[in-house]
């Protein structure tokens, strides 16, 4: 056995086994051999010492004699002396002891053939054996762990492939090839037939779901533990037994739950007697003990109830209702449920007293809040745990205008939100289905859900939906309308007046009756040249004042402004004045009351005009002699060039019509050579007499609110026969609604009209000119692009220069005045305007307009 275990893998190193190998059997029994017979020559020297011994004895047994025999001789004849007896006597005894020797020595060497005969014959028996052995050691169905002591276990045979047992040192880890509890179990009895020597048979079942038979035993203080894989019938009895303790196990743990619960069970046979009931039915009964109950036959439920069950319960349908019964002197209702089993019934029974309490204490709290609810002013639907129509108000039904036939029969949530959309009641979404998704989403949810619907019909609801813990939600609809109106205008008011006070030149700020300041804007902080945090709400105007010491630290100054704003007079009183700061800069103010003891105080900046006022004295004698100047020859060149125009116009005009007589067509080409000319001219004139107006600082803006839509149509149609006589097309890319601008109407149609006519000098015939107008902030912007030769880079700068003309690739000359004329116009606006262009690709002006806040009348400066 030890040179198999050292013939396994993993059981010992080839340098252990090259220094030390274990004797063979053979190598046993020569050993023994060998001991055995040098035990015989110890023996035989040990029995031919003892005979010698008794020859010695013999001798000396025999002097004895000789000695009396010496003396009957001498007595009688004295033949021999003392020393020829003693010779013979020691002869006699020597020859003996060889004789005894002799016959001793022949014998022992007959035994001693006799035992090597019996010797071999058990040899070969035990070679035999041993060849058995390892034929059985060998077979793959077993497997044999070995402990002698604290030393390395060893491991004979191998278990088949399919049980998952590993072959190496890994075998010895039960938890990695054996099912958890087989694995402990088997652990358990190998310590105690380790520790205890208690021997043990078990099965156990691996992982992969096969059985094998583990047997313990202890045998010459090793311990061995033989597993051995199991087969058909003898495998299938494991499972058995398996299975059944198994199933012993669960009876065992549903029993021992049973009786922990609060709740009566029990098991009846087929003849309706109780062969089991747990605790709770004996306390029931009032029994010492579930056994005496059953001995006794203790029911708990009433024959009348017995009967009941027996005669509606079948396999296919148990019994489950309500029944009273009385316990503890009491009547108590249980929840009874009753199966049909194949050897008998059982049963379970809850107590659902305090349940009914509770149901009947529910409905009656569920009326008083439906009534609560059905008088509140905010609309409320209840849906069940189908998702169904529970319970609504009637502030709900005011605010869908839903059928009541529709609503009493209780509609699906989704089902009423699909009516609702029907009836273009709920708002429109693109998506519908996820919409719907997201709002029956609340019956899956932990939290509440809320939204804002914004009716079609302008109302804004608030939605609150909350799921309830055993089904269902809850909708409540919340009418935000007045609400989201008020706070939409209050919103708006603050914005406005903050952006207004913020965007004022004039230094603004508001001191509340503590006199700390409220609120500034920014020009007063930079008319003071303060910080931002030095005028932060809540500072108290001395230390303002103190802040601005170094701006102005006069006794007319803050100390004025503290006392007007601190005073307690009862009758408020206003102030305003001038201060000239240490800077040079010279500043109007007031001090006005507001409503809530709140005082104003306003700063103005009247340096530019007190420095402008003696500039503006000096220079208004020459400015208005030169003005005088400009304005008469503004009038006799209007009237010295308008005069003939209009009447050369005038005179073509008659010529055209039958009044005067027919024209040829000749005649007629000439008179349409004339009238071009004519408007040509006269437009000319009329650029030269805007440029001059603009020139002589008397052009006037006169502002008005435009409706964007409304010019770009006038425009479109007044430059329609301009743009169908160059062949060129219009397009105009803009939203549907611009809205309004406050500016000039007509100087915004002639700088509209001025960039169209070029961009159709300029364009190719049969291509066509875009029109874009788009509005950022309040300032309208708008482009004309075209498709034309383009604009070479160094002609760029000077395309707004007077009489700078593209003559030589436009269709017809100019003077060279629409590109500085609509420069002129766009300045006067206080806008901007830029030219995109490049060689064959086109040209692209872009003009900004923004729009003045109060409309008034500018002159031009």
């Amino acid at each position: 056995m030890s040179e198999l275990k050292n013939s396994l893998p993993g059981q010992a190193d080839d340098g252990a086994r090259a220094h030390h190998r274990p004797p063979t059997a053979g190598q046993d029994y020569k050993s023994a051999t060998a001991h055995e017979a040098a035990k015989q020559e110890h023996g035989s020297l040990a029995r031919f010492l003892k005979t010698c011994a008794a020859g010695t004895a013999l001798a000396a047994l025999a002097r004895p004699v000789l000695a009396q025999g010496e003396q009957q001789a001498a007595a009688s004849a004295h033949l021999f002396t003392s020393s020829q007896v003693i010779g013979v006597s020691v002869v006699i005894g020597v020859i003996s002891a060889a004789l005894l020797s002799t016959l001793w020595l022949v014998r022992q060497r007959g035994n001693l053939e006799n035992e090597s005969r019996e010797i071999r014959s058990a040899l070969s028996d035990a070679q035999q054996r041993i060849s058995q052995y390892q034929a059985l050691i060998a077979d793959k169905n077993r497997r044999i762990v070995i402990w002698d002591g604290n030393a390395r276990p060893e491991l004979l045979g191998q278990l088949p492939p399919e049980t998952g047992a590993p072959q190496d040192g890994e075998f010895l880890a039960f938890g990695l090839w054996l099912k958890s509890r087989s694995a402990a179990d088997l652990e358990k009895a190998i310590d105690r037939l380790r520790d205890e020597a208690q021997s043990f048979d078990m099965v156990v079942e691996t992982i992969r779901d096969e059985i094998l038979e583990a047997q313990g035993r202890v045998s010459g203080g090793r311990a061995f533990v033989r597993f051995v894989a199991l087969n058909n019938l003898r495998a299938e009895l494991a499972e058995l037994r398996i299975e059944r303790d198994r199933l012993m196990t669960s009876i065992s743990a549903f029993q021992t739950m049973l009786d922990a619960i609060d709740m009566p069970a029990w098991q009846r046979d087929p003849a309706g007697r109780l062969t089991w009931v747990n605790q709770a039915y004996g306390d029931a009964v009032e029994a010492r003990s579930p056994q005496q109950a059953i001995n006794e036959g203790r029911e708990m439920l009433t024959t009348v109830a017995r009967e009941r069950i027996r005669a509606t319960t079948t396999p296919e349908s148990p019994f489950h209702d309500t029944i009273s019964t009385v316990v503890h002197g009491n009547r108590t209702f249980f929840d009874v449920v009753d199966v049909t089993l194949p050897g008998g019934s059982a049963g379970m029974a809850i107590d659902v007293s305090d349940i009914e309490a509770v149901r009947a204490e529910l409905d009656r709290t569920l009326k008083s809040h439906a009534e609560t609810l059905d008088h509140l002013a905010t609309p409320v639907a209840i849906f069940d745990g189908e998702r169904r129509l529970q319970f609504y108000n009637q502030a709900f039904v005011a605010l869908w205008e839903l059928d009541i036939a529709f609503l009493e029969g209780r509609p699906d949530n989704s089902e009423l939100l699909e009516r609702l959309r029907a009836a273009k009641k709920l708002p429109d979404q693109l998506n519908w289905k996820s919409w719907k998704e997201a709002a029956l989403s609340v019956y899956r949810a932990l939290d509440t859900q809320s939204d804002l619907w914004h009716l079609p019909n302008g109302q804004t609801l608030r939605v609150f939906a909350t799921a309830h813990p055993q089904g269902g939600a809850t909708w409540v609809f919340e009418n935000l309308t007045e609400q989201v109106d008020l706070e939409t205008r209050y919103n708006t008011l603050v914005k406005v007046q903050g952006e207004t006070i913020d965007h004022l030149s004039e230094g603004v700020a508001v001191f509340g009756p503590d006199g700390r300041i409220r609120l500034s804007n920014p020009a007063f902080r930079a008319l003071w040249g303060i910080t931002e945090a030095e005028a932060k709400p809540g500072t108290h105007i001395r230390a303002l004042g103190e802040a601005c010491a170094p701006s102005y630290d006069r006794p007319d100054g803050w100390k004025t402004f503290a006392e007007l704003i601190t005073s307690f007079d009862d009758e408020r009183r206003s102030g305003q004045g001038t201060l000239e700061l240490f800077s040079g800069l010279v500043l109007d103010y007031a001090v006005i009351p507001l409503p809530n003891a709140q005082t104003m105080l306003t700063f103005v900046n009247m340096t530019d005009s007190v420095r402008a006022e003696r500039a503006l004295t000096e220079k208004n004698e020459a400015l208005r002699k030169a003005d005088e100047l400009k304005n008469d020859f503004v009038q006799h060149v209007s009237y010295e060039l308008r005069s003939p125009l209009t009447n050369i116009i005038g005179f073509t005009d008659l010529l055209r019509t039958q009044g005067v007589g027919p024209l040829n067509e000749r005649q007629a080409e000439y008179i349409d050579h004339i009238s071009t000319s004519s408007s040509v001219l006269l437009t000319l004139v009329n650029d030269i007499l805007d440029l001059a107006t603009v020139d002589a600082g008397i052009m006037r803006l006169n502002y008005a609110e435009i409706d964007l839509n409304d010019l770009l149509d006038d425009v479109s149609m007044q430059i329609a026969d301009r743009l169908q006589e160059s062949g060129v097309a219009l397009e105009i890319t803009a939203p549907a609604y611009l809205g309004s601008i406050v500016a000039d109407p007509q100087r915004l149609k002639q700088i509209l009209l001025k960039l169209l006519s070029n961009a159709a000098n300029f364009s190719p015939e049969g291509s066509s000119i875009s029109l874009e107008c788009q509005r950022e902030g309040t300032d309208f912007v708008f482009s004309v692009r075209d498709r034309g030769p383009g604009i070479s880079p160094d002609m760029i700068a000077t395309v707004f220069d007077r009489f700078a003309t593209g003559a030589k690739s436009g269709k017809r000359g100019g003077a060279g005045l629409g590109l500085s004329i609509v420069d002129s116009f766009v300045s006067l606006h206080h806008g901007d305007v830029t030219i995109d262009s490049e060689p064959g690709k086109g040209t692209t002006v872009v003009c900004r307009i923004p729009s003045v806040n109060i409309p008034h009348s500018a002159a031009a400066e």
